[in-house]
C-alpha cells in the first residue's frame, strides 16, 4: 500500500468522511490505546446510589457551576460513556537500543459518541499515534512520524443496571509514515469492554484481538490486547488509578509474545478555565516483555472533557 494511500484515509478520519471519533502502535507492542488502551474515557453515575440503574451519559452542566470535579473523574474513567473527550496520551517506555534512549509514543484519542435510537449509543474511538523511535543499533538512523491508527467503534446501552457494557468492531489502517513504526497491514477484530461502578470505585477491563486480511507487510498481524482498569475517586477529583496494557504478539515465539506491565499512578479533574481536564500520570514495570522493549514505562495523559451543555 502506497503512503498516498494511507495519507489519503487519514485526511478522510480527520476531515470527517468517516465517523471521526482508537491499541497503541503494534509495530511497537506499546500501550494500547486502551490502547489503549488506554483506555478511559466518560459517563455520568450518583455515588450515592451505587447498585441502581445507571446511565451511561455524561455529565450534565447545570445552571450553577456545572458538574463537580468528583462527578467528572467517575466520569472520565467510563470508556464507553455519552461524552465527547479529546486524550493527549504520551508514553515513555525506557532503556531502548543500545544507547539507553526513550521510545516515545503520543496517542491523540478522539472520543466521539453517536446516539443510535433511545436504547443504543454508539461510541467511536480513535487513536492515532506519533511515535519517535530511537536508532535499535549502530548504523541506524532513529524514525519519527505516524504509526498505524485504530478505529474502534462500541455498541452499548444508553441505560444499564449495574454492569456497563460496550462490544464492536475494531479496525487497524495502515497509516505509518515508515516501516519501523507499522505493520504494512490492513487488519480488524472485536473488541468488548465492560465496567461497574460501586461508590468511589470504577473497575472493568478491555479486551480486542485483530487479525490482519490484507497488505503488503511481510509478517501477518495477530494481536491481542487487554487493559483491566481499577480507580478509586477520592474528594476534590483526585483518584488513584491503575490501567496497564497487557499484549500478546500471537506471531512471536513464546519468549517474545507478551508484554505485561504492572505499577499505576494518580489523576485528578480540574478546570482550566471553564474547560474540564483530567490530567493522570501512571508509571509501570514491565515483569514481562519482548527483547528490545524497555523495562519501564510512563504514562502521562492530558485529557479535555465536553460535558453536556
Amino acid at each position: 500500500m502506497t503512503r498516498t494511500t494511507t495519507l489519503t484515509i487519514l485526511t478522510c478520519l480527520v476531515t470527517g468522511l468517516v465517523p471521526k471519533p482508537t491499541i497503541a502502535d503494534t509495530s511497537i507492542r506499546l500501550d494500547f490505546a486502551a490502547g489503549i488502551l488506554a483506555l478511559q474515557e466518560a459517563t455520568t453515575t450518583d455515588e450515592s446510589t451505587a447498585g441502581d440503574s445507571t446511565t451511561a451519559t455524561a455529565p450534565t452542566e447545570t445552571a450553577g457551576d456545572g458538574p463537580s470535579a468528583e462527578q467528572l473523574a467517575k466520569a472520565a474513567q467510563n470508556p464507553v460513556a455519552d461524552m465527547i473527550s479529546l486524550p493527549f496520551q504520551n508514553n515513555f517506555t525506557f532503556p531502548t537500543g543500545p544507547g539507553n534512549n526513550a521510545q516515545w509514543v503520543l496517542n491523540i484519542q478522539p472520543v466521539i459518541p453517536i446516539k443510535v435510537n433511545d436504547d443504543i449509543n454508539l461510541i467511536t474511538r480513535t487513536i492515532l499515534p506519533v511515535v519517535y523511535a530511537p536508532s535499535p543499533g549502530a548504523g541506524v538512523s532513529s524514525d519519527f512520524g505516524l504509526g498505524d491508527l485504530q478505529f474502534t467503534a462500541f455498541f452499548s446501552p444508553a441505560k444499564s443496571d449495574g454492569l456497563i457494557w460496550g462490544v464492536g468492531p475494531v479496525f487497524q489502517f495502515p497509516t505509518a509514515t515508515s516501516d519501523r513504526l507499522g505493520t504494512d497491514k490492513w487488519s480488524a477484530g472485536p473488541s468488548v469492554v465492560a465496567l461497574t461502578m460501586q461508590g468511589p470505585w470504577v473497575i472493568g477491563g478491555l479486551v480486542q484481538n485483530v487479525w490482519s486480511y490484507a497488505g503488503s507487510g511481510g509478517t501477518d498481524v495477530n494481536a491481542l490486547l487487554v487493559q483491566p482498569f481499577i480507580n478509586y475517586n477520592l474528594p476534590g477529583g483526585w483518584y488513584l488509578t491503575t490501567a496497564p496494557v497487557l499484549t500478546a504478539n500471537w506471531k512471536a515465539d513464546s519468549s517474545n509474545r507478551w508484554t505485561i506491565p504492572i505499577g499505576g499512578g494518580v489523576g485528578r479533574v480540574l478546570r482550566i478555565g471553564s474547560r474540564p481536564v483530567n490530567i493522570q500520570l501512571q508509571t509501570f514495570y514491565n515483569v514481562e516483555r519482548p527483547a528490545g522493549v524497555g523495562e519501564w514505562n510512563i504514562r502521562f495523559q492530558v485529557q479535555l472533557l465536553f460535558p453536556t451543555r
